[in-house]
């Protein structure tokens, strides 16, 4: 806990992250309680600014959440009509037929939504509940006393961008204190990755793995559009360069989620998974689609996609971690959104249940027993084996041998047992003199596009008079030792263009471009050194999506 004078707001349960997973838990605590006293905490200017998901959602969360949701104007209209899945050529494609692929990779009965507008929706629904919603209040701090998490600090503005003090506009913000305390914060949160250092909470669990997930949205020619269709693919322009692939999905008002998923385990360091994704749009399959229309939103977000085997313990003193802060998203189903939405239901019962014995501040350890045991337990075992898989054999021995093991996990039976994921994904990037450097064609402006017109599209905006958020642990390692040693990836791997190498030899230096920062938080999971840290900004920064 930091020594400046603040005041401070108590609260039962403190909610950091308005996304599926905190939004689920306020909406369930309010639910089972009137009286409790509930806030969510959001870092975006608005709850669903800062939401980017494919999303073909399973609504099975949120069945279990609010089961009348039909019947409440929530934005779930375009249900699943199409399942198509094709592994590509650089001129072709094959398609895998549906009937040999395992019951849950099924999408029928599920359905096409901008997870933004879904989370703008459920706000509602909590703030109706008696919720106290703050957007625009980052969460810069968590609060201890003793071992034991009580609090954050939200809304802290106005330090000095040179220096870090506080400016001669600051303003302190609030320490925001609760029995128990929620970290929903999405993939690799600040505060979620301080806790489960802080706790060891990733002991006797396999490193998190993790993806970059890209998307657009392209309004095409209402002649092309099928409403209801929903498209996978795998293989080019990939190919053994790294695991992937890719989804197009056919929404209301003639538009399409045109979305590219890049494994962060990739090894080949010139590798730029910002120009697989443009690359991918020439394909004739896709370009045929998209000619004649136009992309209209951009934005970038990790993934996690360590399963069952990378999920840590949960909960430590005071504070539990939900939803993608522990990593629950079906990688071969490519979902996620609902085991987050049941994670927050099950934590908020967890909490309500100590309170009305009287505790507050321990454990909860019912929590974890029921994410572990229950439906979202359930989800991941059966498919734990898909992504170490496909990292350790490829593609298409992963295909076979991993449809093979989910068909045998379907009825409950266990081939492999458990494959473990190896190392980091920082880790397993391998030196540059080792790997060819990959020649990407010049985007055209109709189908592909630079980065820095695409981020435009993502309308993000930091505040340049406070610190960059982005900070290095040695500001020498990216050019003595990056550079040299890995060409210095994060010239590639960020998808918003923040990093750059200025200049040649003697005279090199590394920019950061923080004001172009997405959130994706791609540079504090991938970068060799692990020399990045990722924090929040002032509250209200960073992208406005429309409706991703």
């Amino acid at each position: 806990m930091s020594q400046i004078d603040r005041e401070s707001m108590e609260y039962d349960v403190v909610i950091v992250g308005g996304g599926p997973a905190g939004l689920s838990a306020a909406i369930r605590l309010k639910q089972l309680d009137p009286e409790l006293n509930v806030v969510l905490l959001e870092k975006g200017s608005e709850v669903g600014a800062h939401i980017l998901s494919g999303a073909v959602l399973d609504p099975s969360g949120l069945d279990a959440l609010l089961p009348d949701w039909r019947q409440m104007d929530a934005p779930i209209k375009t249900e699943v009509t199409e399942d198509n899945f094709y592994i590509l050529g650089p001129a072709g494609q094959v398609r895998i037929p549906n009937w040999p692929m395992p019951p849950l990779m099924n999408n029928h009965g599920n359905y096409i939504v901008s997870m933004a507008n879904v989370c703008r929706w459920m706000a509602g629904v909590a703030e109706g509940l008696g919720v106290e919603i703050f957007p625009g209040m980052s969460c810069s701090e968590l609060v201890y006393e003793g071992d034991r998490v009580v609090g954050v600090v939200a809304g802290e503005f106005g330090r000095d961008a040179e220096t870090g003090e506080p400016g001669p506009n600051y303003e302190p913000g609030m320490d925001m204190r609760g029995k128990y305390v929620f970290l929903a914060e999405g993939v690799r949160g600040s505060l979620s990755k301080e806790v489960i250092a802080k706790y060891d909470l990733s002991k006797g669990h396999c490193p998190q793995k993790y993806g970059i997930g890209m998307k657009e949205i392209w309004e095409i020619d209402p002649a092309k559009h099928r409403l209801g269709t929903v498209t996978h693919t795998m293989g080019w322009p990939l190919g053994s360069n790294a695991g992937g692939g890719s989804f197009i999905y056919h929404l209301e008002n003639n538009q399409v989620y045109v979305g590219f998923v890049v494994h962060l385990n990739y090894a080949n360091p010139h590798l730029y998974p910002y120009m697989e994704f443009q690359r991918f749009k020439h394909h004739p399959m896709v370009a045929e689609l998209l000619k004649g229309g136009k992309r209209v939103a951009y934005g970038a977000r990790a993934i996690s996609e360590g399963g069952w085997q990378s999920m840590p313990k949960m909960v430590a003193p005071g504070v539990a971690l939900l939803g993608c802060s522990v990593g629950m998203v079906n990688v071969p189903r490519i979902k996620g959104n609902h085991n987050a939405m049941l994670s927050g239901k099950a934590a908020a019962e967890a909490a309500h249940a100590a309170i009305t014995a009287g505790r507050e501040g321990d454990e909860l350890a019912a929590y974890e027993a029921e994410v572990r045991g229950g439906a979202i337990g359930k989800d991941l075992k059966k498919v734990r084996n898909v992504k170490p898989m496909w990292s350790k054999f490829g593609l298409v021995a992963s295909l076979m041998a991993g449809g093979a093991d989910m068909w045998a996990n379907t009825f409950g039976l266990t081939v492999l047992g458990t494959v473990k994921h190896g190392k980091t994904d920082a880790a397993a990037t391998g030196k540059a003199k080792d790997f060819k450097k990959i020649d990407y064609p010049k985007p055209d402006g109709k189908l592909s596009f630079d980065r820095l017109t695409n981020v435009a599209f993502s309308f993000t905006n930091h505040d340049e008079s406070q610190p960059a958020h982005l900070k290095l642990k040695d500001a020498s390692v990216p050019i003595a030792v990056n550079l040299p040693l890995y060409d210095e990836p994060a010239q590639r791997y960020c998808p918003a263009g923040v990093y750059e190498v200025i200049g040649e030899g003697a005279g090199a230096r590394f920019q950061i471009n923080f004001q172009n920062c997405v959130h994706c938080k791609t540079c504090d999971i991938k970068d060799p050194s692990q020399n990045i840290n990722w924090t929040t900004p002032q509250g209200g920064d960073g992208p406005n999506y429309p409706n991703m």
